[in-house]
C-alpha cells in the first residue's frame, strides 16, 4: 500500500474514532493502527527469516522464480520466491541478482522499491561454437 494512503486512512480513523466514540474511538482507533503495524513487521521478520537459512544469492530454478514476477512487486514478495536474498549488482542501482545450480542468472531492476524490469542470463554453451548457434533451426 502506498505510504500516503496508508497515513490518510490512519488519520481517517482517528478523526472518525474521536467523533463518533470520542476519546475511546481514538484510542481504538490507535489499537488499530499498532496491531497492523505489528502485522507487517511480523511479516517482514518471517520473509527475513525464511532468506536468512539459504545461501546467498543462490535459488532452486531461476525459469521459475522468473515465470512468477510480474511488474510492480515488491521486494517482500520477491523474497517468498527465491527464498534467499540476493547479490547486489555491481554498477547498477537497485539491482540485485540469482543463480541457480545450472549457471542461469536472473537479474532483477527495482525503481523505489517495485519490480521495474528482470532479465534472464543463460551461460554460454560449452560445446557449441560460437558461429554454429543457428545451424539446427529450420
Amino acid at each position: 500500500m502506498n505510504a500516503w494512503i496508508g497515513s490518510a486512512l490512519a488519520l481517517a480513523a482517528l478523526v472518525m474514532g474521536g467523533v463518533l466514540m470520542g476519546w475511546q474511538g481514538v484510542i481504538l482507533a490507535l489499537t488499530v493502527i499498532v496491531f497492523w503495524l505489528l502485522l507487517q513487521f511480523s511479516r517482514l521478520m518471517r520473509v527475513m527469516q525464511a532468506a536468512n537459512g539459504a545461501p546467498l544469492g543462490r535459488i532452486d530454478s531461476a525459469v521459475m522464480v522468473q515465470s512468477r514476477l510480474h511488474e510492480g512487486m515488491k521486494l517482500v514478495d520477491v523474497l517468498p520466491l527465491t527464498r534467499s536474498l540476493g547479490t547486489k549488482v555491481e554498477g547498477r542501482e537497485e539491482a540485485w541478482a540469482w543463480t541457480d545450480a545450472g549457471g542461469i542468472r536472473l537479474v532483477l531492476q527495482f525503481s523505489q522499491g517495485a519490480l521495474q524490469q528482470w532479465e534472464l542470463l543463460r551461460p554460454p554453451e560449452q560445446g557449441t561454437p560460437a558461429g554454429d548457434a543457428g545451424a539446427g533451426a529450420t
